[in-house]
C-alpha cells in the first residue's frame, strides 16, 4: 500500500497543489514499484487548519484538489491497473465548520459528540490539558458559554 498526500504528491495543473490528476498521472508508475493499493489522506473540504485533518464536509472534495468526477476517473483507472483505492475518512477530526460541530453548539442532538466543559471559577481553560502542537487543549465557545477539547 502507497499512503497519498495530495497536496504534495502530484501537481497536474501547474498551481503548486497537488491534485487528483495528479495522482492520475503517476498511476500506472506506481504500479511498476509494485503497489497494489493506494491509501489517500483526507482530501474533503476543510479550513486547513490541520492540513486537511479539519474536515468541514465528508461529502466533498477540496476545490484544491479536485472533483467528484475526477475522483470516479481516478478510480476507474486505477482498477483497470489492478489498484485499490482507499480514501482516509477520520470521523473524529471534524472542523469547528463542519454541521456535526455547528449542531452540537446548540447543547442538544450533537453537543455529546463533542467534549464539552465549563470554565473554571475564573473564567479559565477546565485544566491544564495541551494540545498536540501547542498551548492549551481548550477553545471557548461563546455560544455555549463552555470550552471544547481538541487534541490538535
Amino acid at each position: 500500500m502507497y499512503q497519498i498526500y495530495t497536496r504534495s504528491f502530484a501537481d497536474a495543473d501547474g498551481d503548486g497543489v497537488g491534485d487528483i490528476a495528479g495522482i492520475r498521472s503517476r498511476l500506472p508508475y506506481l504500479r511498476r514499484l509494485g503497489v497494489d493499493a493506494i491509501w489517500i489522506t483526507p482530501w474533503y473540504p476543510s479550513p486547513m487548519a490541520d492540513a486537511g485533518y479539519d474536515v468541514s464536509d465528508y461529502d466533498g472534495i477540496h476545490p484544491d484538489y479536485g472533483t467528484q468526477e475526477e475522483f470516479d476517473l481516478l478510480l476507474s483507472e486505477a482498477h483497470a491497473l489492478g489498484l485499490k483505492v482507499m480514501t482516509d475518512e477520520v470521523l473524529a477530526h471534524t472542523s469547528d465548520e463542519h454541521p456535526w460541530f455547528l449542531e452540537s453548539l446548540t447543547g442538544r442532538d450533537k453537543a455529546g459528540w463533542y467534549v464539552w466543559a465549563d470554565p473554571q471559577a475564573d473564567g479559565t481553560v477546565p485544566n491544564n490539558w495541551l494540545s498536540v502542537f501547542a498551548g492549551p487543549a481548550w477553545s471557548y465557545q461563546p455560544a455555549r458559554q463552555k470550552y471544547y477539547h481538541h487534541k490538535f
